[in-house]
């Protein structure tokens, strides 16, 4: 039985009243919808909120839930959309800079990629490298930048980022080419590559 299954078979516990089902499906869930969230929302406090509150409308809309999507992408959608309410209302839009600081690269799971540096130059490097597709990310238009985020860091197929997005799937092909375009343009320069050069 695979993921969606399993998760299917716990959203139809929930929906039949079984809370301890919905339970399991937080802590599977909780830790990777707060990394995406925290894409949106930088405070680390504001994120947990935003996290909770997204469950809660899960919780509350799951009666409704027909498992047309899988739960994930389902899940994702209401945290997304939570996200960006939340910043309406503080009257406020996602952040347009992000700064990568080594500590916090520690606490990631993807931080052992950055722990193996040799040289205080391949160090640098990467602290530069880091930088640069943080600042392209966090200037990306909101629809590039969560396409890009569900890509690559979440893993979603490109099927289950058209449903989050709630948009045909070659709008999702096109708005993740033109953000990795953008990223790489901002690149370059780093990695001394021209523009003919893909990688």
């Amino acid at each position: 039985m695979g993921d969606r299954e399993i998760d299917q078979v716990l959203v139809e516990r929930v929906q039949q009243g079984d809370k301890h089902a919905f339970e399991l499906l937080v802590v599977k869930y909780q830790r990777k919808l707060g990394r995406l969230l925290s894409r949106f929302v930088r405070d680390p406090a504001e994120v947990e909120d935003v996290t909770q509150e997204t469950f809660i409308k899960a919780y509350r809309a799951l009666p409704s839930f027909r498992g047309e999507s899988a739960f994930y992408t389902w899940l994702y959608r209401i945290g997304i959309n939570t996200a960006k309410n939340y910043l309406v209302a503080l009257g406020r839009r996602a952040p347009t800079s992000t700064e990568i600081i080594s500590e916090d690269a520690e606490n990631y799971e993807e931080g052992e990629l950055l722990r193996d540096n040799n040289t205080p130059e391949t160090e640098l490097m990467t602290k530069q490298l880091a930088i640069t597709v943080n600042n392209a990310m966090s200037s990306l238009p909101e629809e590039l930048r969560t396409a890009i985020t569900l890509r690559e860091i979440e893993g979603l197929s490109y099927e289950d980022i058209a449903s989050v997005m709630n948009c045909p799937i070659g709008t999702v092909r096109s708005r993740i080419f033109r953000a990795r375009e953008t990223i790489a343009e901002q690149l370059r320069p780093l990695l001394g590559t021209n523009k003919e050069k893909r990688w």
